[in-house]
């Protein structure tokens, strides 16, 4: 059985002489910058149901919410997976649970349960160009188009479906649940993996209502990655749309340079203020755990552990360095352990429910 290492941030401080935090502008700033860039007009979540179901104690919704309107009149959706324990008169935490690229809502069913089994009220969505949002399309391959539409579209035009729409949908998501009757909008947390461990450290960075949160094998530097040379593990996630860019660059393959001016058009400052080690710092005094594998070629961890330190030092600043957990597996690639899987359901019921 591969070994378990588990970390507080502080162990890579003086150990990792590549753990050594940029420089970034104030937590404020970044913020506030990072609300600026996805910032749209809000609409009504006008929530419709589509499904419910009732079994073993259980309540299941299917149903979608309204989070914006397109320059084209269009009305974005996003469906969801509610899973509540059948008992009025409650108000339970709720957690959001995110899926990787190419996944959906439905592949988290087993996540819903094991939480409303511990009464936190599970949800899951479909990610932008996913599941039901994939126009018909299996896994990310409608998603990739997207994200190869915005890299050739006007700046001023361009979707963000790289991240940052469905970012902007958890925002509105919030708005959503804090509406509820039957969830306690001071006990809201998220937990995602691989694409949803990234959506997750932005969203609820920037977003205080967030009490606690799980990017698992998410965190990162994208700036890292880029800078060493082991961007090849990200890039080949979308692999067509870094194709494309590299075709449209005059590049004879996918290199840095492609990489670089494809991440910094749709999905802008990532490699500046709004690169993982600068987000963490914006958690510092609400629950935060980390689990990585050593061996992620997506999260390289020289990178991640930049990140690591970044957090500590925020969390140490904030007087709270027990709401900070760091897990590292040994020899563990781009995967979520069994070890690491319990400890973030235990992480969630600890910080929401106790």
């Amino acid at each position: 059985m591969r070994n378990l290492v588990v970390l507080l941030a502080w162990a890579f401080v003086g150990v990792a002489p590549q753990a050594q935090v940029p420089e970034y502008p104030p937590v404020a700033e970044v913020r506030e910058a990072f609300l600026k860039q996805l910032d749209r007009p809000k609409i009504a979540p006008d929530p419709v149901i589509i499904d419910t179901k009732v079994e073993g104690g259980l309540v299941t919704e299917h149903f979608t919410i309204a989070t914006e309107k397109k320059k084209s009149g269009k009305i974005e959706r996003m469906p969801i997976l509610l899973l509540r324990p059948q008992k009025p008169g409650w108000k339970h935490p709720a957690v959001v649970v995110l899926h990787g690229t190419g996944g959906n809502k439905e592949s988290q069913a087993g996540w819903l349960r094991q939480l409303a089994k511990n009464g936190i009220i599970g949800i899951a969505i479909d990610a932008r160009y996913h599941g039901e949002r994939a126009e018909g399309e299996k896994g990310s391959a409608r998603y990739v188009q997207a994200i190869t539409e915005a890299w050739k579209a006007d700046v001023q035009e361009m979707e963000h479906p790289f991240y940052y729409d469905t970012v902007w949908d958890l925002w509105r998501l919030a708005d959503y649940l804090g509406s509820r009757a039957d969830i306690d909008p001071n006990r809201l947390g998220m937990i995602g993996f691989s694409m949803g461990g990234i959506q997750t450290w932005l969203a609820a960075s920037v977003d205080e209502r967030w009490k606690c949160a799980v990017p698992a094998i998410g965190v990162q530097s994208f700036k890292w990655s880029l800078d060493h040379e082991k961007w090849q593990g990200r890039a080949k996630t979308i692999g067509a749309a870094h194709d494309a860019a590299a075709k449209d660059l005059g590049e004879p393959e996918v290199n840095q340079k492609v990489c670089r001016t494809l991440w910094s058009k749709v999905i802008p400052g990532i490699l500046e203020s709004f690169d993982c080690p600068s987000m963490l710092r914006l958690f510092a005094g609400r629950a935060l755990l980390i689990p990585n594998g050593d061996q992620d070629p997506n999260c390289p961890i020289e990178g991640a552990r930049i990140a690591f330190a970044s957090a500590e030092a925020a969390f140490k600043a904030a007087g709270c360095p027990e709401k900070l957990k760091i897990m590292v597996a040994e020899g563990v690639g781009h995967k979520v352990t069994e070890e690491q899987n319990a400890a973030a359901l235990d992480w969630l019921v600890k910080w929401l429910k106790n």
